[in-house]
C-alpha cells in the first residue's frame, strides 16, 4: 500500500476523475469518490474546498491552533520584551525629546540612539516574523497532508516537518513577495505625494507628479503583480508535499495553476475574504472589553504624563487589542493556506490523476477486495 510522507510529482496515468462514473465501465454503474478525510478524492468543487478547510480546522485544531499560538505568542512576547529593553536603554532620550519645547531641535546625541533601537526593532521583527510565518506556512500543508487522508497528525510530528521545511518556504515567500514591490512602493509614492499636498497645500508641483506617477504605477503594475502572486500562490504546498526548493516551488505552482488561473484566484480571493471579516469580528470583543481598563487608567493620569505612565495606564487597554490581534491572525493564516493546499490537492487530481494514489495511500478499498484499475497496481508513492 501506498505509504510516503511525500506527494511526489508527475502523473499516475489513466484517466481523470469527474469525467463520468467512478469506477471502470461495466463495474456496477456510478460509484462516489473515496472520501477519506476531509475532502473527496475527485476534483473538488468550491464547497468541497471550503468544506475541507472548515473540516481541517475542526478535525485539527489543537496541531493548528496549537503551533499558532505559540508561534505568534511567542513572538508577541520576544517583541514585548525587546521593547521593554529598548525602552530602558533609550527612555532617558525619548523623555528629553518629547519634554522639547516647540521652537526647540533634539541634538543627535538624542537622535541616534531612538534611531539606531527603532532600527533594531525593526530588524528583529522582520526576521521575527519571517521565521514564523515560514513555520506557519509549512506547518498547515503538513497537517493538511494528513487531513486529506484521515490520518491523525501529531504535534511533534507537524513541528519536526515544519521546521525541516521551513528555509525553503520562507524563501518562495520571499521571492513571491517581491512580485508586489512595485506596486506597493508606488502607491506609497502616491500616499506620501498626497500628505505633502495636503501639508504645503500645493496642488502642483512635485506632489502632484508624484500622485499622478503613483496612481497610474500601480494600476498599470497591480494586475500583473496579482496575476504573478495568484500563479506562484500554491509554491508553499509544492515545497512540503514535494520538497522542492523556493525556485523549483514557484516553477511547479505555475506549472499547476496554468490553465486554471480564473478559478483559483476566485477561490483564493474569496477565503481572503471570509479570514479577513471573522479576523475583524473576532477582534470586536476583545477591543470592547479593553475599553474599561483603559478609561480607567487613563482617568488617573495627571495632567502632563510621562511616557512610561501613559503607557502602564493603556496597557490594559493594549494587552486586550493584542490577544484579539493574535487571534486574528491565527485564522487569517490558517484558512486561506488551507484553501491554498486543497487547492494544490485539487489542481493535481484534475491534472496528474492522483485520486487512485490518495486512495491506495489511505487504504482504499476497505471491504470488497482488490478494486479494479484504476487502483490496481504501480501507484506511486504518496
Amino acid at each position: 500500500m501506498a505509504q510516503d510522507a511525500g506527494w511526489g510529482g508527475g502523473a499516475y496515468g489513466g484517466a481523470a476523475y469527474g469525467g463520468g462514473p467512478y469506477g471502470p465501465p461495466g463495474w456496477g454503474g456510478w460509484v462516489p469518490p473515496p472520501k477519506p478525510g476531509v475532502i473527496p478524492l475527485a476534483p473538488l468543487k468550491l464547497g468541497d474546498v471550503l468544506g475541507g478547510a472548515f473540516s481541517t480546522m475542526g478535525r485539527y485544531w489543537k496541531q493548528l491552533f496549537g503551533l499558532a499560538a505559540a508561534l505568534y505568542g511567542g513572538a508577541a512576547l520576544l517583541m514585548a520584551g525587546a521593547v521593554a529593553v529598548a525602552y530602558s536603554a533609550v527612555s532617558g532620550h525619548l523623555d528629553h525629546v518629547i519634554s522639547l519645547d516647540h521652537d526647540e531641535s533634539a541634538s543627535s546625541t538624542d537622535i541616534v540612539p531612538l534611531v539606531v533601537a527603532g532600527g533594531v526593532l525593526a530588524l528583529l521583527g522582520i526576521v521575527t516574523m519571517a521565521i514564523v510565518s515560514g513555520l506557519m506556512y509549512a506547518a498547515v500543508p503538513a497537517v493538511l497532508q494528513e487531513a486529506v487522508l484521515g490520518r491523525p497528525a501529531a504535534f511533534a510530528a507537524v513541528w519536526r516537518k515544519a521546521w525541516a521545511h521551513v528555509a525553503p518556504v520562507i524563501g518562495a515567500l520571499i521571492l513571491t513577495a517581491l512580485v508586489a514591490t512595485v506596486p506597493v512602493l508606488l502607491v506609497m509614492a502616491a500616499f506620501i505625494g498626497v500628505i505633502i499636498s495636503v501639508l504645503t497645500m500645493d496642488s502642483g508641483g512635485a506632489a502632484a507628479t508624484a500622485v499622478t506617477l503613483g496612481i497610474l504605477g500601480a494600476l498599470v503594475t497591480g494586475p500583473l503583480a496579482a496575476w504573478i502572486w495568484i500563479k506562484v500562490c500554491l509554491a508553499p504546498a509544492a515545497v512540503v508535499f514535494e520538497g522542492r526548493g523556493p525556485v523549483a516551488a514557484l516553477r511547479r505552482s505555475a506549472e499547476l495553476v496554468r490553465g486554471d488561473w480564473w478559478r483559483i484566484f476566485g477561490i483564493t480571493l474569496l477565503a481572503a475574504l471570509i479570514a479577513g471579516a471573522a479576523g475583524y469580528v473576532i477582534q470586536i470583543p476583545f477591543s470592547v472589553l479593553g475599553l474599561f481598563p483603559g478609561m480607567i487608567g487613563t482617568a488617573s493620569l495627571e495632567e502632563d504624563p510621562s511616557p512610561t505612565a501613559a503607557i502602564v495606564a493603556m496597557s490594559g487597554y493594549m494587552v486586550a487589542t493584542l490577544l484579539g490581534q493574535l487571534v486574528s491572525q491565527i485564522i487569517s493564516t490558517t484558512f486561506p493556506q488551507l484553501v491554498t493546499g486543497l487547492l494544490y490537492v485539487d489542481r493535481r487530481i484534475r491534472t496528474e490523476n492522483l485520486g487512485p494514489a490518495l486512495a491506495e495511500a489511505a487504504g482504499f478499498p476497505a471491504q470488497g477486495g482488490p478494486m479494479p484499475p484504476p487502483y490496481g497496481g504501480g501507484a506511486p508513492q504518496w
